[in-house]
């Protein structure tokens, strides 16, 4: 065989060689534009088979409407699916008429690392929007951290106002892990330089140690949580369908001593140690727990469609706007978005339950734009008119 063909047989094999070690998804369709915006985007209303007049006295209407669906099954892709899914959910009002011990109440946990940034005014936007969301005479925000944060003057004017509502506390991995698999473990003091790892861990140990809710710092609360409270959940990490990266633990639920924890436990305690600055203590953990659930006919968590938390995570055409973009002139095309108050972009706000921000700390929210209007600002009024 001449050389020149010999070197061709092995370059041939050269293209190859990467797929021994990755593993690529690749898909493609092609579909008529004319059936898609025929079939697919065009929404027709409804026929009324729901009003309460035309229901069968044979169907219980009632019992039928009170049932929350948290998810929906579907990838929910499609236009503003996910977000009118999201409004789907009734607010719960159940209120109190006598007081509830700090310890009774609903405890909502979050971290911050002090010895990577001082918590400040941008951090605080998210106590306020606690404070403006949800309610303070059933709920507790715990904020952890791994010092002592109660001297901070920012932490102080909230614990002056919302004794009841919202207190500091000092992580203790060993106090926090007390009957786990991770008690006495070296895996509780793996750190990283972003507190993925660690932050990762955080929010397993508070939830096993107490229950109730996490919500990662660089979140503004939008909703009222109560109605997602039934289940015990993490959310969807987007809308892509990611095969491997399915979840984000950004906002989840889990009940004190949930066996779903203590399973999550035991793959963190038997896996490889978490790589620095990954998720695996994050979406790799939370796949391997579901598979595992399912794989012995359990019933696994329930997952929060993506928008619920986080809207920006999507395509272009349905994504909630840049928070850190500055609003476009008027009139000019903003992909769809009415950007003015009561507009589609405030109403999507209404619905939704949370905007996931993903650690982008060091931009700021231009002034006068969405964010700053539609949200920063309500929660300044809410707590005006509250005190």
């Amino acid at each position: 065989m001449p050389r020149d063909s010999q070197d061709y047989k092995k370059s041939s094999r050269l293209p190859l060689i990467p797929l021994l070690f990755w593993e690529p998804h690749i898909e493609t369709a092609f579909y008529s534009r004319q059936w898609v915006k025929e079939e697919i985007q065009d929404l027709q209303p409804l026929a009324g088979c729901f009003d309460p007049h035309r229901v069968s006295p044979a169907y219980n209407f009632t019992h039928t409407r009170n049932q929350q669906q948290v998810h929906a099954g579907l990838p929910l892709r499609l236009g503003m699916d996910c977000y009118n899914f999201a409004g789907t959910i009734k607010p719960v009002y159940d209120y109190p008429t006598s007081h509830v011990p700090a310890d009774q109440r609903t405890q909502y946990h979050s971290y911050w690392r002090d010895d990577l940034a001082s918590f400040s005014e941008r951090q605080e936007w998210m106590l306020k929007s606690f404070f403006a969301t949800q309610n303070v005479h059933t709920s507790r925000l715990i904020l952890w951290s791994n010092g002592d944060l109660s001297g901070n003057e920012v932490i102080q004017r909230w614990l002056r106002r919302y004794p009841d509502a919202f207190t500091t506390k000092t992580v203790d991995y060993e106090l926090l892990a007390r009957g786990t698999v991770l008690s006495g473990s070296e895996l509780l003091r793996i750190k990283d330089k972003k507190a993925w790892v660690d932050g990762d861990l955080v929010r397993l140990l508070v939830l096993w140690a107490y229950g109730g809710v996490w919500v990662d710092m660089d979140s503004l609360m939008t909703r009222d949580l109560a109605p997602l409270l039934d289940q015990e959940f993490v959310t969807q990490w987007d809308c892509y369908d990611k095969l491997y990266v399915p979840f984000n633990g950004a906002l989840m639920h889990f009940h004190r001593h949930s066996p779903y924890l203590c399973e999550a436990f035991h793959i963190m305690s038997t896996s490889p140690p978490p790589r620095p600055g990954t998720t695996d203590w994050g979406a790799l953990l939370y796949l391997k727990l579901w598979r595992r659930l399912v794989a012995s006919s359990l019933p696994p968590f329930s997952i929060l469609p993506w928008c619920f938390t986080d809207g920006r995570s999507c395509r272009l055409d349905n994504r909630l706007p840049d928070p850190f973009v500055a609003d476009p002139p008027s009139g000019q095309w903003t992909l769809g978005w009415g950007r003015e108050e009561g507009g589609g972009l405030d109403r999507v706000l209404g619905k939704v339950f949370s905007v996931h921000l993903h650690n982008q700390w060091h931009k700021p929210y231009p002034n006068g734009g969405w964010v700053e209007r539609l949200l920063l600002k309500r929660y300044d009024e809410r707590l005006r008119r509250r005190t």
